[in-house]
């Protein structure tokens, strides 16, 4: 899969499948300490209360959050993005559903902090209609390593350490795609951190729950 500039909502694979990797990229760096950080002073990929994130603290953010009955939202800005500058104005959010943040993305409209919005729902993506005279959204800066599924893995295999039996990140993150891990333990047992430090498994546990992969809150 390749994404496009700017994106097309066909470039996204299904909201299902592409949360399913967030979530359990996000879920294998998690730590305790960063869940006690709100979320102004966190970085890197991690799920809250309030859904998905990455930030890499500097040129690019986004957030997918999940907005019930198989409705998601994916918003965030890259530096490539050149939707906020354009002349004239792009109204991204033109053709929104009624259950989207408005709040959230009026305000972030506002500071200028926003650069696309894609929405999903019945099973397909949409975005506002672009001009023909914009380049880019910064879609595939922003998200090509966890919408491209190649990349997704090898940002999974960082964090899962290999071994001569059992599944390995591209089978744990098939898994994830489906909507729950098949062997939470066996997952927990393989998280390392690539600098060395120790992982922190309970704060993993915690982080799949809330995305939806295992305990109570598994979506299957």
């Amino acid at each position: 899969m390749t994404i496009n500039r700017p994106g097309l909502p066909q470039d996204l694979p299904p909201a299902e499948r592409l949360w399913g990797r967030w979530a359990l990229i996000a879920a294998a760096g998690a730590t305790t300490a960063a869940e006690r950080r709100a979320s102004a002073h966190r970085t890197g990929r991690w799920i809250d209360e309030d859904g998905l994130h990455w930030d890499d603290g500097g040129c690019t953010w986004w957030v997918m959050s999940r907005r019930g009955d198989g409705r998601y939202v994916l918003y965030g800005e890259d530096e490539s993005s050149a939707v906020k500058w354009h002349k004239p104005p792009v109204d991204m959010l033109a053709g929104g559903p009624a259950w989207l943040p408005w709040d959230e993305l009026r305000d972030r409209l506002s500071g200028y902090e926003l650069g696309c919005v894609y929405w999903y729902e019945n099973g397909a993506w949409a975005r506002a209609p672009y001009p023909d005279t914009l380049d880019d959204d910064g879609l595939d800066c922003g998200m090509s390593a966890l919408a491209v599924r190649a990349e997704a893995v090898e940002l999974l295999a960082e964090r899962v350490a290999a071994v001569a039996d059992g599944p390995d990140a591209d089978a744990f993150l098939a898994q994830a795609e489906t909507g729950r891990l098949e062997d939470v333990d066996a997952f927990l047992a393989r998280v390392r951190d690539p600098d060395g430090d120790e992982p922190d498994a309970p704060a993993v546990a915690r982080a799949l729950a809330l995305g939806g992969l295992a305990g109570e809150h598994a979506t299957r």
